[in-house]
């Protein structure tokens, strides 16, 4: 499994594309040769990005899921909703798809950040709104999330 680490600004330019931060391609090496898959996210109004071999990953899990079963069926229609693969051209830009840049309101100014093995794609104005929280509203978080977890 990959780590990916970093927060980073980009512009995109008419057509949706940005250049792909030198700093993650380095951290990602051969990886990126691979290419990626876009899709949408989850829980939040942002786009994921995923190196290919983790969207494989991510894909066998989802594939166990019963078909038979109408909840699944529902949830893996609307998981795989704009599914795109996408790689960088030979100047290290990226395209994001027309109706992705749509659902995920993105305009001119995009910020990439590292979520462990995969990278959210953000409009900038998006994104710091989503960041932008109350210390211990987050520290009431963290403790829900982590305080259960055993550290070695």
């Amino acid at each position: 499994m990959i780590n990916i680490l970093g927060t980073y600004e980009c512009k995109i330019d008419a057509k949706g594309r940005f250049m792909f931060p030198v700093a993650f391609k380095n951290q990602m090496g051969d990886t990126v040769k691979h290419g990626f898959v876009i899709k949408r996210s989850i829980f939040k109004k942002c786009l994921e990005l995923f190196p290919l071999q983790q969207w494989q990953d991510e894909s066998r899990m989802v594939s166990k899921l019963n078909m038979f079963k109408k909840r699944n069926a529902e949830f893996v229609t609307k998981f795989m909703a704009g599914v795109k693969p996408v790689e960088l051209d030979g100047t290290g830009r990226l395209l994001i798809p027309k109706d992705l840049l749509k659902y995920g309101g993105i305009n001119k100014e995009i910020v990439l950040t590292s979520v462990v093995n995969r990278i959210e794609v953000w409009d900038k104005a998006v994104y710091e709104g989503a960041v932008d929280y109350d210390a211990d509203d987050f520290a009431n978080l963290a403790e829900d999330v982590m305080g259960e977890i055993e550290t070695d």
